[in-house]
């Protein structure tokens, strides 16, 4: 696939619009943070790993604006475009993730001009990193997938949504460069259609089979056996190993374990957060009504109708097969082996 998610170029970061997705390919030229919180918040970049390099790369736009020469003057303004980056979008845990990252660079470089550099420097070095920790995953997860199945999957969790190889389209696009016959189903993931849109167009462009169905259809295809497993991504995990993932993905669990199908979930470390015991403590991210009652500037329900519009739900470990991460598969009891499993990565990072 000949397409960047997200880059800096010429003082800039240039960005896929995927709301234009799949009628347009259109890139945005961004030249300030302020433009990146808002292109967050729009849904222009989104997908948890993503949304921590447009983070790292917001926090460089900031870094670049500022005229101050004073170490001190300069770390408050970051504060400042953390802040602002931070409250985009609640429940990826991967963006305040990466705004820490690029807070402890910023506070250990020396002069203004060097922290400027350094960021720019620590955000290409996250896309990078994002590419390899993904290509890993892939490589673990494809294990767990039969030489010939028929996957399940709900919203994004390809390039589209990481900036590097993907996912759980990175454990499906693995599985298939193996050799394995695989084929998809997409759940079309309403309101907003991530699956129609953006997963659909990513396994046409690999050229891996794939079938759009409407969320509802998920439980029938199940009950008749021709599913073979779920794949999803995830937002945030918590302690226990509850996952929060884009709404729809609780009922999927629930479905698959009634059938006996197993239900993965492969996310990069990045998005385990172990301050959090439960899934119960993740926040929840309320988005406008317009995305219910309207697709695309077209009312699709009638005019003052109250709406709900909860942009993730949490899955309970119970329902959870595997997790699967760059540094391996973790299975219940998820408490212990999630610390030990981020002990570990933890001490890679220290390594690398």
């Amino acid at each position: 696939m000949n397409f960047k998610v997200i880059e800096w170029k010429n003082g800039k970061v240039k960005l896929l619009d995927q709301t234009r997705l799949p009628q347009e390919i259109v890139y945005l030229e961004l030249d300030d943070y302020k433009s990146m919180a808002t292109a967050i918040q729009e849904m222009r970049i989104r997908g948890a790993p993503a949304l921590g390099l447009a983070a790292a790369y917001g926090m460089a736009l900031g870094a670049q604006e500022s005229n101050t020469q004073t170490k001190e003057e300069f770390l408050r303004h970051l504060q400042v475009v953390a802040q602002a980056l931070i409250a985009t979008r609640p429940t990826a845990v991967n963006l305040p993730w990466a705004i820490e990252r690029m807070e402890r660079v910023a506070a250990s470089a020396g002069n203004v001009p060097q922290i400027k550099a350094a960021l720019i420097a620590e955000a290409r070095r996250l896309e990078a990193e994002t590419e390899a920790s993904d290509r890993r995953l892939g490589q673990w997860g494809a294990e767990l997938i039969p030489d010939v199945a028929t996957v399940l999957t709900h919203c994004n969790a390809g390039t589209l949504a990481t900036g590097g190889y993907g996912t759980a389209l990175g454990v499906i696009r693995a599985a298939a460069e193996q050799g394995k016959r695989i084929r998809v189903f997409a759940d079309e993931t309403r309101p907003l259609l991530q699956g129609a849109r953006l997963t659909a167009w990513e396994l046409v462009q690999y050229k891996i089979p794939v079938t759009l169905i409407t969320d509802n259809m998920a439980g029938h295809f199940l009950s008749r056996g021709e599913i073979q497993c779920v794949i999803v991504g995830a937002d945030r995990i918590a302690a226990n190993g509850d996952v929060a993932n884009k709404i729809g993905t609780y009922p999927l669990a629930v479905v698959a374990t009634e059938n006996g199908v197993p239900f993965y979930v492969a996310a990069p470390t990045s998005t385990i957060d172990l301050s959090l015991a439960s899934g119960k403590e993740i926040p929840i991210e309320e988005r406008a009504s317009e995305e219910v009652t309207h697709f695309r500037g077209v009312a699709t329900a009638p005019e003052g109708v109250e709406v709900a519009n909860p942009a993730f739900d949490v899955t309970p470990h119970q329902y959870i097969s595997a997790i699967i991460t760059e540094e391996g598969i973790v299975r219940e009891p998820y408490g212990d082996r999630l610390k030990k499993l981020m002990f570990f990565a933890q001490g890679r990072e220290a390594n690398d």
